[in-house]
């Protein structure tokens, strides 16, 4: 191993991610040593951390080379893999333009949800086919303290329960899962929204994101509080044959959501590289144990 890793840090609306540039997949990234990165205190910080590794050289994307030559591994900042982070993709994208990988338009990033189309724009936003939302059956119930709110099941490639409230504060903390009954409905953990209204198709929302705790915007989250929300709006686009566009804010900032009537979904956002610098490898080391 080097001396000195090369390291980036980037947000999308203030979801905060150490960027590992390893095209060749070298770099021994251990949960400890993901959870060491991301500690805000003795690491760089960071919700999670964007491994960015060429798909021929990974083996959970080397099906997918032909189609995206970059594979976008991400971790929670616990260490824990996922399987998808939309403002991620975001900043991976812009990472690869930034790095010189890739310009201005349309380009395709391998992740462990699939192959996902992006596109970017000269304005500076970053546009992401997030896919189609899967809608699971069963009743779901999200608690707080004394205060319990049906939620709607959702998958974005992972899995969330949007819940409608009066008030955002009745969140909570989110520092810790909001309890999710039934117990089983979420066998591997759950993304929990808190969602208001702000006005018509424009909602504001919190998170608590599985493996980081709350956040200050979650992509998949917000791709799926839209497809919940048109739901109860009776907005469905597969119904109505009309695409179903919803402005959500974040405490970070604000996404834009479409879900066409084929059920695609594209979120719009800006990405933002902040910094670039070097890892000490004795250090990183030394975490991974």
């Amino acid at each position: 191993m080097s001396t000195r890793i090369a390291f980036l840090k980037g947000h999308g609306t203030e979801n905060d991610f150490v960027i590992l540039p390893d095209p060749g997949n070298d770099l021994d990234l251990t949960p400890a040593a993901v959870a060491a990165l991301c500690d805000r205190r003795a690491g760089i910080g960071g919700d999670g951390v964007l491994h960015v590794v060429r798909s021929a050289a990974h083996p959970d994307a080397v099906a997918m080379a032909a189609a995206a030559e970059w594979f976008m591994d991400y971790r929670n900042g616990d260490g824990s893999v996922a399987e998808m982070c939309g403002n991620g993709v975001r900043v991976f994208a812009r990472y690869l333009q930034h790095a010189g990988h890739v310009a201005e338009g349309d380009l395709a990033i391998a992740t462990r949800g699939g192959v996902k189309t992006v596109h970017i724009a000269k304005d500076g936003d970053v546009t992401v086919g997030m896919g189609r939302a899967r809608l699971p059956g069963g009743d779901v119930t999200v608690s707080v303290g004394e205060r319990s709110w049906p939620a709607r099941n959702v998958n974005m490639g992972n899995p969330h329960a949007v819940a409608f409230v009066s008030d955002l504060a009745h969140a909570g903390s989110l520092l810790d899962p909001p309890p999710v009954a039934p117990a089983g409905a979420y066998p591997d953990g759950v993304n929990v929204e808190f969602v208001v209204d702000r006005g018509p198709r424009h909602v504001a929302m919190r998170v608590h994101e599985r493996g980081s705790g709350e956040t200050r915007s979650c992509g998949t989250g917000a791709c799926a509080v839209a497809v919940a929300a048109a739901r109860r709006d009776a907005a469905d686009p597969a119904v109505t044959g009309t695409p179903a566009t919803y402005t959500v804010d974040v405490p970070g900032g604000r996404l834009v959501i479409t879900e066409r009537p084929d059920g695609e979904i594209e979120m719009t956002g800006p990405a933002v590289i902040v910094a670039e610098g070097e890892i000490d490898a004795e250090w990183l080391e030394s975490a991974a144990r």
